[in-house]
């Protein structure tokens, strides 16, 4: 009889742990949880984006190529694809917000280690480290956000899009204004880095298991999902594999070297190059209307629309070549349906592709396929400018690229999403 309670406690301490990560959260805590998990996919997002305007002047001390600068500026997202499947596995097994708070730590000493490299291969080794990190931190972070508010996936995702498109925003500006004030490229690099580890310090005692650890299943237990593949790897994960690898491609080939086309094709300045990546970031603001619709109407329609209006971006971008003004108003159109559209909106179709308890594969899924393409898009679009000058290299893509992402989003079906509405059988 003395061996029978301690042989229960652990079922009984699991089961009360379970009932207590269902139970209703507090809004404040809630509201605070996804502002803490915001934070800090904008602080990841201001350690990517500061790299790009700095690049011509690392490439200056350095005696970098283009390619190689090209490299680097997207190379970490070889690093973020690397993570994908692997974090996606852990989030769904176990905790997300420890996987979250790793994944802080790693990008951030990535970043802070930017500044020490000697050669090429340190910068990359960093830069790839630092991305490691990311993808970790945005699979534990979407499945969080994905499987909390499953009703609204991507209303919510697209408030994470308007984090990441702050951070977009707010890094070029910062970034160059710091390597201006302590007369050194490597400034920022430090303060982002300490500002991530801050960041997880505060995660670590203000974010709330009961938020990121909530179970889809427990809301939709009267819900069948026998229409779905079993498996995660189906056509719709697949078609959509295809489409966010080339999003990732034609938004990081632009991101990484938009800069230096300013500067080097167009004979703007640094600070006017900051300043029109920066409205990249501020079109990401849009992430909210992009969610939003994506909640409401058609995805696959929704997503075959922003792949084409980017198409026509990239042709007023390269092939018009405007003025500063103009530049700045294309870049915020491209950040509007790059990161506010294309993003959130192939993010949560690729968890809405599997079903509910594989929600973490499905993140992983997403960030692997698009950013696995992203790594090698700056070594490729700099590649075709060597070859073919920027208006060529702009039109291939892109322009033409954003069509191959469309032929691939025809073969999606969206009544084998976890959210269609499945007629009653007769």
């Amino acid at each position: 009889m003395t061996n029978a309670a301690p042989a229960n406690a652990g079922k009984v301490l699991a089961r009360d742990n379970a009932a207590l990560l269902q139970a209703p959260v507090p809004k404040l805590v809630v509201a605070t949880g996804f502002l803490v998990m915001a934070v800090s996919f904008m602080v990841n997002a201001m350690d990517r984006q500061v790299f790009a305007p700095l690049l011509p002047t690392i490439r200056t001390e350095f005696g970098f190529s283009l390619q190689q600068g090209g490299l680097l500026a997207t190379g970490f997202t070889l690093g973020m694809a690397l993570a994908g499947l692997p974090a996606g596995y852990l989030v769904d097994r176990f905790s997300r917000k420890t996987v979250l708070l790793v994944s802080i730590v790693i990008y951030s000493l990535g970043t802070l280690a930017v500044p020490l490299a000697s050669s090429f291969g340190e910068m990359s080794a960093y830069r790839i480290i630092s991305g490691f990190g990311e993808g970790m931190q945005a699979a534990a972070l979407f499945a969080a956000v994905g499987a909390y508010f499953h009703h609204r996936r991507g209303l919510a995702l697209g408030g994470i899009g308007v984090a990441f498109g702050a951070g977009v925003f707010l890094g070029p500006l910062l970034g160059v204004s710091m390597a201006t004030g302590f007369g050194s490229w490597r400034a920022p690099f430090v303060v982002f880095g300490l500002s991530g580890l801050a960041v997880a310090l505060i995660a670590a005692f203000t974010l709330s298991r009961r938020m990121t650890e909530r179970a889809v299943e427990t809301s939709v237990s009267t819900a069948t999902f026998d229409y779905m593949p079993a498996s995660p790897y189906n056509r719709n994960t697949a078609a959509l594999g295809i489409s966010s690898a080339i999003g990732g491609m034609v938004l990081y080939g632009f991101l990484g070297l938009y800069p230096t086309f300013l500067i080097s094709e167009l004979h703007f300045s640094t600070a006017q190059s900051a300043l029109a990546m920066s409205l990249v970031g501020l079109g990401g603001v849009a992430g909210l209307l992009g969610g939003w619709l994506g909640d409401r109407v058609n995805q696959r329609a929704l997503l075959i629309g922003s792949h084409l209006a980017i198409s026509v971006i990239g042709i007023l971008i390269y092939q018009v070549q405007a003025t500063l003004g103009w530049q700045c108003l294309f870049a915020f159109l491209m950040g509007v349906f790059g990161t506010g559209f294309v993003f959130p909106n192939s993010n949560s179709a690729m968890q809405r592709a599997v079903r509910p308890s594989q929600v973490g594969r499905g993140a992983g899924l997403f960030i692997t396929s698009y950013y696995m393409a992203a790594g090698f898009s700056g070594l490729l679009f700099a590649a075709l400018v060597d070859s073919f000058g920027w208006r060529q290299a702009g039109l291939w893509q892109v322009t033409l690229l954003p069509v191959a992402a469309i032929v691939a989003l025809a073969f999606v079906r969206t009544a084998r999403f976890n959210n269609a509405v499945q007629q009653p059988a007769h």
